[in-house]
C-alpha cells in the first residue's frame, strides 16, 4: 500500500466531474489497490473521507471511516462506488468541515441533516442506507468532490472560514466540536 498525494485546491481535478467506475472494474486487482492506498492515506493524514479526485483519480469512487475513538460517532470504512446522495425532508443543519484538498482551513457550512445513499461496495454489491447527523455530512462531502463542488462552495458565510490554529483557539473551547 501506498499514501497518495492528496490534490489541493486549485487544481483542475478537483472541479471536474468525475466518471463512473465500470462495473467490469470492481474487484479489478488495480481498483483494490486504489480502494487500499485510498483508505491508507486517508487514515495517515487523519481524514474521515477520501474521494478518488482528491488523489488525482477522476472516479465516482470514495472512502468513510471514522475510527471508534474519535469524539464523532464511529463509522465502520464504507467503500462508496457511483453513489447517488438523496437529500431527506428534514432540517438544515450547519456544522464545521475541513478538507484534506484545502489543508489547515475551517468553515461553517450547512447541509441537509438526513440523506439517502445508494452506491455499490467494493464487491459490486449495492449499498442503500439513510444517513443522518455526522454521518450524513461527511457523506455529501465526499460525493461533492466526486461532482467537482468543494465545502467551501457551500459556505453561506465566508467570515466563517477560520486557519486550524485559530479555529482550534477561538472555536473550540470545550472539546466537542464536529469536523468533517
Amino acid at each position: 500500500m501506498s499514501i497518495l498525494k492528496v490534490a489541493r485546491i486549485g487544481n483542475p481535478i478537483l472541479r471536474r466531474r468525475a466518471g463512473e467506475v465500470p462495473r467490469a472494474a470492481i474487484g479489478s486487482p488495480e481498483l483494490e489497490r486504489l480502494i487500499e492506498d485510498m483508505t491508507e492515506t486517508m487514515v495517515e493524514y487523519d481524514g474521515v473521507g477520501l474521494a478518488a479526485p482528491q488523489v488525482h483519480e477522476p472516479l465516482r469512487l470514495a472512502v468513510l471511516q471514522v475510527p471508534a475513538d474519535d469524539e464523532q460517532e464511529e463509522i465502520p470504512l464504507m467503500v462508496l462506488i457511483n453513489p447517488v446522495v438523496t437529500p431527506l425532508p428534514s432540517e438544515k443543519v450547519s456544522g464545521w468541515e475541513g478538507c484534506l484538498s484545502v489543508p489547515d482551513l475551517r468553515g461553517m457550512v450547512t447541509r441537509p441533516d438526513r440523506v439517502r445513499l445508494q452506491a455499490l461496495d467494493r464487491e459490486g454489491k449495492p449499498i442503500e442506507l439513510e444517513a443522518s447527523g455526522f454521518h450524513a455530512r461527511v457523506i455529501q462531502h465526499e460525493c461533492d468532490h466526486l461532482d467537482g463542488v468543494i465545502y467551501i462552495d457551500r459556505m453561506d458565510d465566508l467570515s466563517t472560514l477560520s486557519f486550524l490554529p485559530e479555529f482550534e483557539r477561538y472555536v473550540v473551547t470545550d472539546g466537542d466540536v464536529e469536523c468533517v
